[in-house]
């Protein structure tokens, strides 16, 4: 099985920039069984890049306000994904992108990792760094997206 993580973020917005981290993270120390693109901040730009790749799965992942304690990540439902926890910093809604992606790919799945700050010029935050750490250490080891909890 072929599988993608396409991670999504700005990283000029402190934690928005959870997803380009990942995706340094796992060209660093790749997972097992995943390739990895970034979106960053233009995700629609790179969709060609994933589907050049022909995978049955894309994990999706991004900050997303959830209103969870920031670093808390969960799975979304493509349905909420637009609906109620973005953080408006891309230049399409994420759901028109996974509609998009869809054409191609049956399985698509969204993490999102609950900031705590997304100002302009931010760092990424020490709660968020570490949750991406741990999402990494987790993909690494062959744990699988569905490991973690859906939002309620």
């Amino acid at each position: 099985m072929k599988r993608v993580v396409f991670t999504v973020g700005n990283p000029m917005r402190g934690d928005d920039a959870a997803g380009p981290l990942l995706a340094e993270m796992l060209e660093n120390e790749p997972a097992p069984g995943w390739d990895v693109i970034d979106g960053a901040d233009v995700p629609e730009n790179h969709t060609h890049a994933v589907r050049r790749l022909e995978p049955d799965q894309v994990l999706v992942v991004d900050a997303a306000a959830m209103g969870l304690k920031p670093g808390e990540i969960r799975i979304i439902d493509e349905g909420d994904v637009a609906d109620n926890f973005l953080i408006t910093t891309h230049a399409i809604p994420l759901n028109f992108l996974i509609q998009s992606l869809k054409e191609t790919v049956s399985d698509i799945q969204f993490l999102g990792i609950q900031p705590e700050d997304t100002s302009f010029y931010g760092p990424v935050t020490p709660v968020v760094r570490e949750a991406v750490a741990t999402l990494h250490r987790h993909l690494v080891s062959g744990g699988a997206p569905e490991d973690y909890q859906p939002v309620a």
